[in-house]
């Protein structure tokens, strides 16, 4: 399965937004979209994800903790979503 990764500058933050299965050499792609953003709000759009392997989750995890918004929808993704946030407290800013 292949995943589809754009990033878009929106009113308020740069949104990446992914599509397909998050892992093997995706999750680099991803990561690296993330960190051309640097600076910036980032909101990562997870809810055309299907699935989400071990790095990919790590990713997410540094992710939250540098203020990158996630957002998802459906059990699974939702799910590791939520996990994420409850357990990764964000770093300040300022």
């Amino acid at each position: 399965m292949t995943m589809k990764i754009t990033s878009r500058t929106a009113a308020s933050a740069v949104v990446i937004e992914a599509v397909g299965q998050l892992r093997g050499p995706w999750v680099t792609e991803l990561e690296q979209c993330w960190r051309a953003a640097r600076g910036a709000k980032v909101r990562v759009d997870l809810t055309g994800v299907t699935f989400i392997d071990d790095a990919g989750i790590e990713l997410l995890r540094t992710m939250h903790r540098e203020r990158a918004e996630l957002v998802a929808e459906g059990c699974f993704i939702a799910g590791i979503v939520d996990e994420i946030r409850q357990a990764e407290p964000q770093r300040r800013t300022g």
